[in-house]
């Protein structure tokens, strides 16, 4: 029998465990920045990696880095505002059962088909095909249920047709196939094509994608949909209808929350965020800022009072909490994602209640969130003002250079619809709060936030451009981009992707070489170790990673500097955000 030109990495995939709630004691102090010359003590090393330098993920670098492990830093310091995950993109939702004892199996083959699918598949090679062309033809996702129902897909197809029917049967009897044998399928490599598959039973995720990133990223965007769909039905809700009921039709349910999926997955393609699973605030003088929050505090009349947070191009200006709450940044994307779908921007509705799962604050139970756009005196409801947001960027036009016609027209709606969106939003999340209380107060809060000046002061911000910077604000020769990310934090922040980025092909590959950097340093792919530094240069760039105590940093530079060159600028780009760090980040938000 000839083998198939395919690969199954059958790795069984971390358990996480669930998160703790963070100790009392108070935060350690952010020190100087240290000098790469001494945090890295071996440069010769090299290993060889598949990083796309022509926009395909099959050309072969080298690839220059340290061989010394990072230090283990625990981030989620208690008191913090923001929980950071230590591996999120294999953690399961609280609440989720992992035992498949009850695997529904409808079409069940007999044992020596089963054996010889399994040998076959075991005993397959990877081969990556060479490929010249800048195209990043669209990812498709599927959701299917443990019975082979089919859930969500991407891409807009006839759910009775025999091509979708007979793609979620194999994918169903493959994932089936291993976990009789006791193992987890993880990914499948084909040629230049990568299946990864999540499972999260009942539900089985699945995502094709060949755009050469690391087989981690396209699993943390399963993570993600996983949680955009607890967000609407609870892991307890979805354990009770399985349990009664294994063939169950769950698109009922989810009828009306698409919007929410594809916004998301469209979200997914562009945050740096997201991938290293942090926050991106928005740049503001700290001024202004600590005189938002401290509007913000609600009064002791107020009840289940949770969360409230200001949010102005999607990115959070500030956020209040009680003493004993933290939140994680998972739930605030999902948060973000969800008041930002077209179904509630678009709302002629002056607010809205959003009755709302946070998973990773408690998967069995929802919350509700009241949702207030904040918009001009004189004014349309919708600002016909395009943000300069990074998730922003993309225009309709960008997405018409997709091959597939149908995800280029939802890509398109989303981005539009994120041009128009309305630019300052009040959200506050409460648990059974009363709703006519909750209401007034917001409704106060905008009224003051509006008498006192701050609401001027940040619009006019947000039209000057003060709330972006460039590269160029730095002064470092040679750098073109860079994402850092405080671990103490939890938070990022970078410049506006300009020249040669402001391309959307460049800036997705882009976005995967950081994707590289990031799994790499991480061992988020199950490399032997963790990284402290790793360098790659292609033919139009160089970028490199690093980790410290305080701090990451994945830089995009010009590929004609020295080392020492690019150093002098990792150092360079360190100093200049902890000296804005004020500005950059949401630091010292009061509590209640």
């Amino acid at each position: 029998m000839s083998t198939p030109n395919t690969s199954l990495s059958r790795a069984s995939s971390r358990a996480g465990t669930p998160i703790s709630s963070p100790s009392r004691l108070a935060p350690p102090q952010v020190q100087p920045a240290p000098s790469v010359y001494s945090r890295v003590y071996s440069h010769g090393t090299t290993s060889t990696l598949s990083v796309p330098t022509s926009g395909h993920p099959s050309s072969e670098l080298r690839v220059h880095s340290s061989s010394s492990s990072s230090l283990n830093v625990d981030s989620s310091v208690a008191g913090s505002m923001l929980i950071e995950d230590p591996d999120p993109d294999l953690e399961p939702a609280d609440g989720e059962a992992e035992s498949h004892n009850e695997r529904h199996n409808s079409h069940a083959e007999d044992e020596e088909s089963k054996q010889q699918l399994r040998e076959q598949l075991r005993h397959t090679l990877s081969m990556r095909e060479p490929s010249d062309v800048d195209d990043y033809p669209p990812r498709q996702y599927f959701v299917l249920t443990e019975a082979g129902k089919p859930v969500f897909v991407s891409q807009e197809q006839d759910e009775s047709s025999e091509s979708l029917t007979s793609t979620i049967g194999i994918m169903q009897a493959l994932v089936s196939v291993y976990l009789d044998d006791g193992d987890k399928l993880r990914c499948i490599n084909a040629g230049k094509t990568r299946i990864s598959f999540l499972l999260r039973p009942p539900l089985y995720y699945v995502c094709v994608s060949s755009w050469g990133e690391p087989e981690s990223v396209t699993r943390f965007h399963l993570e993600y949909l996983h949680l955009q769909i607890l967000s609407v039905i609870s892991a307890e809700q979805l354990r009770r209808m399985f349990e009664r009921r294994a063939n169950f039709d769950l698109r009922r349910l989810l009828s009306g929350a698409e919007p929410f999926m594809h916004s998301l997955l469209a979200r997914l393609e562009w945050d740096l965020a997201m991938t290293t699973f942090s926050l991106h605030c928005l740049k503001v003088e700290p001024v202004l800022r600590k005189s938002i929050a401290d509007v913000l505090v609600p009064t002791s009349k107020i009840k289940d009072i949770l969360y409230v947070i200001l949010i102005a191009q999607e990115r959070v200006i500030t956020l209040v909490r009680p003493k004993k709450h933290s939140i994680h940044p998972s739930d605030l994307h999902v948060l973000i994602n969800t008041i930002h779908a077209p179904s509630i921007v678009n709302s002629s509705a002056a607010a809205s209640w959003l009755p709302i799962c946070l998973p990773k604050f408690n998967a069995s139970a929802f919350v509700n969130a009241y949702v207030m756009f904040l918009h001009r005196e004189n004014e349309p409801s919708i600002s016909p003002r395009s943000s300069k947001s990074d998730s922003q960027s993309v225009s309709a036009h960008d997405d018409e250079q997709r091959p597939d016609n149908t995800s280029a027209s939802t890509g398109a709606e989303v981005n539009v619809t994120r041009k128009l969106s309305p630019e300052v939003c009040l959200v506050s999340v409460s648990g059974s709060a009363n709703f006519e209380a909750v209401r007034s107060w917001c409704d106060s809060i905008a009224t003051r936030l509006k008498q006192d000046g701050l609401f001027r002061a940040l619009v006019d911000a947000i039209d000057r451009g003060n709330t972006e910077y460039s590269v160029g604000d730095l002064g470092i020769p040679g750098l073109r981009h860079f994402v850092y990310k405080s671990r103490s934090h939890v938070q990022v922040t970078m410049p506006l992707y300009e020249d040669p980025y402001d391309k959307p092909n460049e800036k997705r590959r882009l976005i995967t070489l950081y994707q590289t950097l990031y799994d790499a340093i991480h061992a988020k792919s199950g490399q032997a170790s963790t990284l402290k530094l790793q360098y790659l240069r292609t033919e139009r760039e160089g970028v490199m990673g690093w980790i410290t105590q305080q701090y990451e940093l994945y830089l995009a530079l010009s590929p004609l500097l020295p080392k020492s060159a690019v150093m002098n600028a990792a150092n360079a780009v360190a100093r200049w955000v902890q000296k804005e760090e004020r500005r950059l980040f949401l630091l010292d938000a009061p509590v209640f």
